[in-house]
């Protein structure tokens, strides 16, 4: 009996070492998928540079050519910056919505963030010269980039602090899901009302910030993204044990000793944080954070989140780029909207979640 014992103990702790290794493959594998797509983003576009050159001026060589150091350092390296962190960022904001909620189909904006902060750049860009408003940041330009980061960033957090407030008296995490949803579609509704009553020229700068673009992001604005990405998804990371007691319930995990309020409180602040500055500095992105933890739930056939976490984060960064590389169709310069192309991408995972959870037995 005792031999039998230490067989089995000894099969539990190969199969183990087998999946700690399975796992280090894959984060491998991706993270050398995360560097091609990077490497890719920034060689294609209108101006093919060889991938070579790119390298070269990466780590600090002289380039052919003057301009593509230009090219480089000024546009596509920034841009494709940007483009990795929204893409961790919306990852793990949608993971830690779908663990909070229960939700398959949660994601970041599931609690009206990027409606608020949709509203907020309505706001400033539909009513100007209207009745004295819109004319908060004077100094920086009406249509200029930082202002909109400003509009939209204090739109997302009036909504955020509404969320806040109504989550220290509501207790079931599906009531307030509903209650975002409603928060959502309020103030959906305020910006089709300022839409209407707008000229042409105005609807058509705020149309062009909802299409979604990794390319407004300055080398002077980087700085506060990327603190604010790395600070926000550094707590994701620590929140990652009392996410996965969540799994097994709120009841028992109540039993566990996990703080309830306190947890839903710094997930909620988290993930909107995250969800509120891609969608200030980028634009309203759909799908890629309902679609990227549902393919590294796939991938790595786990729902712990110490391994989910830096998986959704990579992954993000991933798909971010391809959408990136897809929107900039390269040797043309026509570039699609990042919206429509990130819908394309998540559409089909999403149809996969509802037809693999309802009707395949």
């Amino acid at each position: 009996m005792f031999i039998k014992t230490r067989i089995f103990i000894y099969i539990l702790r190969y199969i183990r070492q087998l999946f700690k290794k399975r796992n280090s493959l894959l984060f491998l594998i991706i993270f050398g998928i995360l560097s091609l797509a990077f490497l890719l983003d920034i060689t294609l576009g209108s101006v093919q540079i060889p991938i070579t050159e790119v390298i070269k001026i990466l780590l600090g060589g002289e380039s052919e050519k003057p301009s593509w150091t230009n090219i480089i350092f000024k546009f596509r390296l920034p841009k494709a910056i940007t483009a990795m962190l929204a893409g961790a960022a919306l990852g793990i904001s949608g993971l830690q919505m779908q663990t909070l909620f229960r939700n398959p189909l949660a994601g970041p904006f599931v609690l009206g963030i990027s409606s608020g902060a949709s509203l907020g750049v309505a706001l400033l860009v539909l009513t100007v010269n209207l009745a004295g408003m819109g004319t908060i940041f004077p100094t920086l330009g009406i249509f200029g980039d930082l202002s909109l980061v400003i509009a939209s960033s204090l739109g997302a957090a009036a909504v955020l602090g509404l969320v806040l407030l109504v989550s220290r008296r509501v207790r079931d995490t599906m009531t307030l899901l509903i209650l975002g949803l409603l928060f959502g579609y309020a103030t959906s509704a305020l910006v089709s009302i300022l839409l209407h009553f707008s000229d042409t020229q105005k609807i058509q700068v705020y149309l062009q910030w909802t299409f979604g673009s990794f390319a407004g992001v300055t080398w002077q604005q980087m700085p506060i993204l990327a603190t604010v990405v790395i600070l926000a998804l550094i707590i994701a990371v620590v929140l990652s044990k009392p996410l996965n007691v969540l799994l097994v319930g709120e009841s028992y995990a109540l039993t566990l000793g996990l703080n309830l309020p306190k947890t839903r409180f710094w997930v909620i602040t988290s993930a909107s944080i995250l969800a509120g500055v891609i969608t200030a500095f980028c634009g309203p992105i759909a799908f890629l954070g309902v679609a990227v933890p549902h393919l590294c739930r796939s991938l790595f056939n786990t729902y712990d989140h110490r391994i989910l976490a830096p998986a959704t984060m990579i992954m993000g960064a991933i798909l971010a780029l391809i959408a990136d590389l897809i929107c900039v169709l390269p040797g043309y310069e026509t570039v699609l909207p990042l919206n429509s192309v990130t819908a394309l991408i998540g559409t089909p995972v999403v149809a996969w979640v509802i037809l693999r959870r309802y009707y395949v037995v």
